[in-house]
């Protein structure tokens, strides 16, 4: 597929508005089903509609080559229907539903031999009681869809702390089923960043380290700290196998633990540009949203080699508590003119992901003194 193909992107979140600025510098028409007016993405949005309404996308979908998405929650019967119709779908339909459903993800990594907590499907609480006594009782309860940035996990250690999700649950999902998963002692948590195009050509970027606060990504450094050869090595070859394995294109997030004994187990897939690979704007020869661009319109994909020894990318979470990111901009900018700004036109509220800003580590600089300057960056928007 040439230079100066249209590409769709489902939803029109952060994400989409991040995919914006490669597109123009690589001669790319993109364009953005948007979810609602004003959102994120709204510089791109050309057809605003629900994504899970088959001829919104179908007439969306008319007007460009090839269709991405923001996010992964455009339900299976519309995938299959765009399919169908002969367009261009990356990631397919066959992998997103491994990103859709938490048991199907579960299943597919367990075939592929990736390294996964042990985990079970349970559908009552006599099963949930049973993994609680076999797992010293504590676990972890996942809905199978739905969930993210925290939402749609428990920590238990009684089974009726999920009556409401046991009464709930979509029966048509993986067959009504909840994941309980062995509640890991983990000493950090990692991502694996993989591009990969449907010609097979791939390319990943170094390991980072992700800081989850209240379940969300609060902070990423990379490459991660301390992480040794050996380490690396298995990262990037686990996220080429599971990329490969599962026939993903464009980006795909590998989120990982690490265990106090040094193994790496699979936490989440996500099938398109990650909160864990922002910090490759301004820190690798081509970022995630470049690279996921180029890989679903089958083009040649770009060095991901870092610029800097550190890369700190620190999240705006809720934001200022009267305005937005803008409004403190002239003095944050005035204090840190060698840091990046990245503001995704959100108004603010509580633990909402309203920006994030980036320093990359000067000639000679550590990497504990480019974090300290990319949180005292984020302060500024502190509420």
């Amino acid at each position: 597929m040439a230079a100066g193909v249209r590409v769709g992107v489902i939803g029109g979140g952060q994400l989409a508005r991040m995919m914006v600025p490669p597109a123009v510098a690589l001669g790319i028409d993109i364009r953005v089903l948007a979810e609602s007016e004003g959102m994120s993405a709204a510089i791109a949005a050309t057809a605003t509609g629900d994504y899970r309404d088959a001829e919104t996308v179908l007439a969306f979908a008319r007007e460009v080559d090839v269709i991405t998405f923001d996010h992964e929650h455009v339900p299976q019967p519309v995938l299959r229907r765009l399919v169908e119709a002969g367009v261009r779908v990356h990631p397919g339909p066959h992998a997103l539903e491994v990103a859709q459903d938490k048991l199907v993800m579960r299943e597919r990594l367990t075939e592929l031999g990736a390294p996964v907590p042990e985990w079970a499907a349970v559908r009552d609480r006599a099963e949930l009681d049973d993994f609680l006594a076999a797992h010293g009782g504590a676990a972890v309860v996942k809905t199978p869809r739905g969930g993210y940035d925290g939402k749609g996990v428990r920590v238990v250690r009684s089974s009726d702390a999920v009556d409401d999700w046991f009464a709930g649950v979509d029966e048509h999902a993986s067959g009504g089923a909840l994941l309980v998963e062995e509640l890991v002692d983990f000493d950090r948590e990692l991502a694996q960043l993989v591009a990969r195009r449907p010609s097979g050509e791939t390319t990943t970027w170094v390991l980072a380290e992700t800081i989850q606060r209240d379940g969300v990504c609060a902070e990423v450094t990379a490459p991660a700290p301390g992480a040794d050869a050996a380490l690396v090595e298995s990262a990037r070859e686990l996220g080429l196998r599971i990329a490969e394995g599962l026939d993903v294109t464009g980006v795909l997030a590998v989120e990982l633990f690490q265990t106090r004994d040094g193994r790496l187990l699979v936490n989440e897939l996500a099938m398109r540009p990650h909160n864990s690979g922002h910090w490759t704007i301004d820190g690798a020869l081509t970022s995630q949203f470049e690279q996921h661009l180029r890989a679903v319109a089958d083009l040649p994909l770009g060095s991901t080699d870092a610029i800097a020894d550190t890369s700190v990318m620190v999240n705006v979470l809720g934001g200022p508590s009267s305005g937005s990111m803008l409004d403190r901009y002239a003095e944050a900018l005035a204090a840190h003119p060698e840091t990046k700004f990245h503001s995704y036109g959100k108004q603010s509220r509580p633990g909402r992901k309203v920006g994030h800003v980036t320093a990359i580590s000067a000639p000679g600089e550590t990497g504990e003194v480019t974090q300290a300057r990319a949180r005292a960056a984020g302060a500024f928007f502190d509420a």
